[in-house]
């Protein structure tokens, strides 16, 4: 694609860096800032207009140019963009920074009182992986600014919006990354264990990916009954059948720390202790739902 469109871009660490590339490869006029200014080099060496300020590069595009911030945190939001809050009027600010929900909704809320159309985004990607067929991007807020400017969300990976609501795409974001995590965890206690008896973590991690992939299928089974409210549907694998007992005596004698494998038993038998033994595994989220 070929464009003569501008696109403004404060931050440019990895993900930063890799947004403004894939734009300027398809052909955007772009400006970068960064604190850092040295993070700017590769990129104005690659064709792209490098600005002192926050202000100037504010001012170097169009009001109908996107403004695309990705920063460290939602304060770090705060630091840049307050002392400019007077140039937002008329802007649309596109903020690509990983935000708690209700951090996206204030920042929402605070473009809205400035002037400004918000767009909230979570990149569901690792910067090498912008541009690229696996790479996804929720997006939350206005929809008219997310429909104005698709063609440079499309850049980036598939984009999909969730809703008016800006602090919905974070809330995604965050779950989806919590299940990447624990994911990851489990990865690293299993490795742990089997490390323990000098199997190098490569060879168990081919097993564990393998394993995993023909697990992962089972979520949308789990999501049903979830949300059907009926843990006790037939063919489910029980909470008693599911107890971990021998997960924690392998992993205790391997002289693992149990404390990661505690915390799944813990959730399974305050469901048992409240009489719901018979119920499938998927009961488990009445644990979290109502931890206190």
């Amino acid at each position: 694609m070929s464009t003569t469109q501008h696109a403004t871009f404060l931050g440019v660490g990895e993900m930063g860096s890799a947004l403004a590339h894939s734009a300027l490869t398809a052909g955007y006029r772009v400006t970068v800032w960064n604190r850092s200014a040295a993070k700017t080099t590769p990129l104005v060496e690659a064709g792209a207009h490098g600005a002192a300020t926050v202000t100037e590069a504010i001012d170097a595009a169009e009001a109908s140019a996107p403004l695309i911030v990705c920063l460290f945190d939602h304060a770090s939001v705060h630091e840049v963009l307050d002392p400019v809050a007077d140039r937002l009027a008329g802007r649309r600010v596109i903020n690509l920074t990983t935000t708690s929900p209700d951090g996206a909704r204030e920042l929402g809320r605070w473009a809205t009182e400035h002037g400004a159309t918000y767009l909230d985004g979570g990149i569901m990607a690792t910067p090498d992986m912008i541009g690229g067929a696996g790479s996804h991007v929720l997006y939350s807020g206005t929809a008219r600014l997310f429909e104005e400017h698709r063609p440079l969300l499309e850049i980036w990976g598939t984009p999909e919006y969730l809703g008016e609501d800006a602090g919905i795409a974070a809330l995604y974001d965050l779950a989806l990354l919590a299940g990447m995590y624990v994911m990851f965890a489990g990865f690293f206690h299993g490795a742990a264990m089997v490390t323990a008896q000098g199997v190098p973590a490569k060879e168990f991690a081919v097993r564990a990916a393998d394993w995993l992939r023909a697990m992962a299928p089972a979520v949308t089974g789990y999501a049903e009954i979830i949300d059907g409210g009926d843990y006790s549907v037939p063919g489910q694998q029980s909470l008693e059948f599911s107890d971990i007992s021998d997960i924690i005596d392998a992993t205790r004698a391997q002289g693992v720390s149990t404390e990661l494998v505690d915390v799944v038993q813990r959730l399974i038998h305050r469901q048992i202790d409240a009489g719901h033994g018979s119920d499938g595994f998927a009961r488990v989220i009445e644990s979290l739902r109502r931890a206190a």
